[in-house]
């Protein structure tokens, strides 16, 4: 079985390919530095900006969030005009490590609105601790979470809320075997420093 990282043979138009060069060099990262928080090998990266190979979906995820972007913008293309409904049979769901994202805002906004399913049980990078600069908002719809911040743990149930500095460092985990579902709104400002809490690609300890 193919990893989820793993992206196609065949190339980008060169236009999209020095895209994604231009987008990592603005956001201040090396190659190498990039391709580690993409779960990719620098070369196989370098191929993605040359040209070379096309990337997966799960790529193109993990490379606009590390960019501070979105897909779409990510690969040139022109927004169409923003429609400030988002109706539920629209919200397509993306899975990446047993979590599911369904989008519940408007793209090209400086803000993201995400509803999120967090199985319970262990998820890889699980115990790591998030920092990065923004601010987050989580609403619990169903289940119960397990909200870490800082040194001080919250257990939330349905209709409780959490917003707080995402450069609080944090940690959330679903707290009962139903799992969790959420309302999540985090501000997409771009950071070199770490991803965002939810969504991103686990950062490799140094």
């Amino acid at each position: 079985m193919s990893s989820p990282r793993e992206d196609e043979t065949g190339g980008l138009p060169p236009q999209i390919a020095s895209r994604l060069r231009d987008l990592r060099r603005r956001s201040g990262l090396t190659l190498e530095a990039a391709a580690r928080r993409a779960e990719l090998s620098p070369a196989h990266l370098s191929r993605l900006e040359t040209g070379g190979r096309q990337p997966s979906l799960p790529s193109l995820l993990a490379l606009a969030r590390i960019y501070g972007t979105t897909v779409s913008e990510l690969l040139g293309e022109t927004p169409p005009e923003r429609d400030p409904i988002v109706r539920t049979d629209r919200a397509e769901a993306v899975t990446a490590d047993g979590w599911t994202y369904r989008q519940a805002g408007g793209s090209g906004r400086a803000m993201q609105a995400l509803r999120v399913h967090v199985p319970h049980g262990p998820r890889r990078g699980h115990d790591l601790v998030r920092v990065h600069p923004g601010e987050e908002w989580i609403h619990v719809l169903t289940g119960q979470l397990r909200l870490v911040l800082g040194e001080t743990e919250h257990i939330l149930r349905p209709g409780d809320s959490a917003h707080f500095d995402s450069l609080t460092p944090h940690r959330i985990a679903a707290a009962a075997p139903e799992g969790v579902d959420l309302l999540f709104v985090h501000t997409l400002l771009r950071s070199t420093v770490a991803e965002l809490c939810i969504g991103g690609p686990v950062p490799h300890a140094p």
